[in-house]
């Protein structure tokens, strides 16, 4: 929709609306610019602490997946005041305020509107050195791709819902969506990535397609290295699969070569889109073995998943592995 509106150009604008990134980054100085996003959505759980926690997580991610450390955090609030007590909003908000604690930033205010249904998010700001910006657009062809959180949390959140996810795969899944990206973007920074991206709604290869896109270059992704949750992919199989994953599939599907063999859950659930997800992170090639060690210090469950390579179109191969 932004491509309608006049373009916006300012020479301290250092990443903005054209690349489909995480946030925004405006230089202050020579030595600093501000990186700011916002991001909100209706309840993925019924309990208002985790759902507060999880979209708090979520906004904040976006600012790590720029190589940004958060520094002040705004709620965005609707509330159908006089159908769910206040108790409800109150819980929302805590969530929110404990993880924003958690990352070492500050509440500082927000704004609340009456809504229909529940909605909660953060404005966010955080802080960078402008030559340490790390955007989706720096991929290089050689470059080994790293996935920090395993794929299948909106199939298990839709059958949450369904009532169908037991009580593993429902906390497999909140604990993935509690937990902040700040670990993931310590290895980012470290192992000296070309670029990152977090993967929220568009999925996996969305998110990969806006990278490749936007660095002008291919991916290659090995199914057999991607990890998925537990349950996601039998859960898959009983149709617990969200309307998104079939329309991510469907748009992008000009720009994916799968090999043959590769059935359509398999399919759906790299399309799947993730609440808080993991970062994806292209790692040059002589960098993959410490990013490797690194994931393995900090506990992530991360992986090499694949690979940058050189394509004059922002194509994506997926192989068996």
């Amino acid at each position: 929709m932004l491509c309608q509106l006049d373009p916006v150009e300012d020479p301290d604008l250092l990443v903005g609306s054209s690349t489909c990134d995480d946030a925004a980054v405006f230089r202050l100085n020579d030595d600093m610019a501000v990186v700011q996003t916002v991001d909100y959505f209706t309840p993925v759980v019924d309990d208002p602490y985790t759902f507060g926690s999880i979209t708090a997580a979520n906004a904040l991610s976006d600012i790590y997946a720029m190589g940004a450390k958060p520094l002040l955090a705004l709620n965005i609030i609707g509330f159908p005041t006089g159908v769910l007590p206040l108790e409800v909003l109150v819980a929302i908000l805590k969530g929110g305020a404990d993880k924003i604690k958690e990352a070492g930033a500050l509440l500082a205010g927000g704004h609340t509107i009456e809504d229909k249904e529940p909605k909660y998010g953060l404005a966010v700001t955080g802080l960078v050195h402008p030559e340490r910006i790390i955007t989706n657009a720096g991929a290089r062809v050689g470059d080994s791709l790293f996935l920090t959180k395993p794929l299948g949390i909106g199939i298990v959140t839709t059958a949450i819902k369904g009532d169908l996810a037991d009580k593993l795969a429902y906390q497999e899944a909140v604990n993935l969506m509690v937990a902040l990206n700040d670990r993931a973007a310590r290895v980012m920074i470290e192992s000296k990535a070309s670029a990152c991206t977090d993967v929220t709604g568009f999925g996996l290869l969305g998110h990969l397609y806006e990278m490749v896109a936007a660095s002008g270059v291919g991916a290659k992704l090995w199914l057999s290295n991607i990890p998925v949750l537990e349950q996601a992919r039998s859960l898959a199989a009983m149709g617990m699969i969200p309307a998104g994953a079939y329309r991510n599939l469907q748009y992008l599907d000009q720009m994916l070569k799968w090999e043959n063999s590769i059935e359509e859950i398999d399919r759906l659930i790299l399309a799947d889109p993730q609440t808080s997800g993991g970062l994806l992170i292209a790692v040059p090639r002589e960098q993959a073995a410490l990013a490797v060690r690194l994931l393995s210090a900090a506990g992530l469950n991360g992986r090499k998943i694949g690979e940058i390579i050189e394509s004059t179109l922002p194509q994506i191969l997926i192989e068996k592995g």
